[in-house]
């Protein structure tokens, strides 16, 4: 693109942005393990699950786990049995975070009626499915998935690399 761009004596003129919409996890295939039933989230909650994720279409779980639960069920009850089927020292479904109640504000605005009632994020490379085909995930939660690269091009910048965010400059409050 960039020797396009010379050629036609456009480079002065042209910003180029290359991004990602997000990170591919694993990046380390051999940290990778498929994780399905019986061991995965839904299976372990298979019995509190609401009709559209025993549907034809399946739970909605791969690189996490968005699990809606029925209204007769009890989100910390779940949320127990999830800890207790995957105890830190054997966690057979790869359980990295749960998140349940206020700390899913971190991901979905407070009363979203679209929100699931857990949101599960594997351990990095673990993904809730049986596929054998599958090495890498096209992105979840994972440091891995969130943080991607972002280049930002053009002669008048001088080269730098920036490895966190910078923090928004805010404007002062006029009342």
């Amino acid at each position: 693109m960039a020797a396009a761009l010379k050629a036609r004596h456009l480079e002065k003129g042209t910003l180029l942005v290359i991004s990602a919409k997000h990170g591919q996890s694993p990046v380390d295939t051999s940290r990778y393990k498929k994780n399905g039933p019986p061991n995965d989230p839904a299976s372990i909650l298979s019995a509190c699950l609401t009709a559209s994720e025993t549907s034809d279409l399946g739970p909605t779980e791969d690189d996490v786990a968005l699990i809606w639960l029925k209204s007769s069920c009890n989100v910390a009850t779940e949320v127990a049995a999830l800890e207790a089927a995957s105890p830190l020292t054997n966690n057979i479904a790869g359980l990295g975070e749960i998140f349940s109640g206020p700390s899913l504000g971190l991901y979905y605005n407070a009363g979203d009626s679209r929100a699931p009632d857990i949101l599960v994020t594997p351990n990095i490379g673990v993904t809730y499915s049986n596929s054998g085909k599958k090495q890498a995930e096209h992105g979840g939660f994972a440091k891995d998935d969130t943080n991607v690269i972002m280049l930002v091009s053009n002669p008048s910048f001088k080269s730098k690399t920036v490895t966190s965010r910078s923090k928004p400059r805010r404007s002062p409050r006029r009342f």
